[in-house]
């Protein structure tokens, strides 16, 4: 195991709340502008954390792997689902996303595991 992405979540919402202490008004900001970007029109929800999950490989962002990856597995993505989106992080990222890819599939692993119980 690369990492335990369930405690990286507890952790980094931790050090959010801190965040939103010290800069309410952007954190405010970012809030809304995730609302917003995470809400339903054409695409779903399940789809939008496929796309975020894709992007978090791409640019190498490890919390954001553990926080999409939970929200995929929370909108139902299923293991096919994550695999073809890491095709395509992998596509855009090359070997960085590559070493990415395998870590987001750990971590909705993981997550899965946890759902079950």
């Amino acid at each position: 195991m690369v990492h335990d992405w369930s405690q990286m979540t507890k952790d980094l919402v931790a050090a959010m709340k801190e965040l939103r202490g010290g800069t309410p008004d952007v954190m405010k900001a970012f809030s809304e502008m995730a609302r917003s970007a995470t809400g339903t029109n054409v695409l779903d929800t399940k789809t939008k954390e496929l796309i975020a999950l894709a992007i978090a490989v791409a640019t190498r962002c490890d919390g954001c792997v553990a926080f999409h990856a939970k929200a995929a597995v929370e909108h139902g993505a299923s293991r096919e689902e994550v695999m073809e989106t890491m095709g395509m992080a992998i596509y855009m990222g090359a070997g960085p996303s590559v070493m990415y890819a395998a870590q987001a599939v750990e971590a909705f692993d993981q997550f899965t595991a946890l759902k079950k119980g």
